[in-house]
């Protein structure tokens, strides 16, 4: 019975049809941190050209900065929190999110829109 259960996983696993609905989690990491790590409290998802953040606790005001990964930027949008917010990236490429909470500490992730 246990080899029925792992068998479609497996299965899936190897050819490469597993879908997890069109989003890819992105890694939040730290970048300037002073205070407690907040950056569990920091959500983010990349689905095709949209961009979904959000915060699971309140962070106060946070500063959201998406950037080319050459460093121009894209979108600025200073949010208050608890609160998501979904973001449209026009181009495919490489890009950054840098989130920066009230007391200075900043947390980062990276990714990728494809068409």
């Amino acid at each position: 019975m246990l080899v029925c259960l792992l068998l479609p996983a497996v299965w899936c696993g190897a050819n490469g049809t597993c879908s997890n609905d069109g989003y890819s989690h992105i890694l939040i990491k730290e970048k300037n941190v002073q205070g407690t790590p907040k950056g569990s409290s920091i959500q983010a998802t990349i689905d095709g050209h949209y961009l979904t953040v959000v915060f699971t606790e309140n962070l106060g005001q946070v500063a959201v900065e998406i950037t080319t990964s050459s460093g121009t930027p894209v979108e600025y949008l200073a949010m208050t929190t608890p609160n998501g917010q979904v973001f449209f990236i026009v181009l495919a490429g490489d890009y950054i999110v840098n989130f920066i909470l009230p007391n200075g500490d900043e947390y980062y992730g990276e990714f990728t829109v494809t068409d």
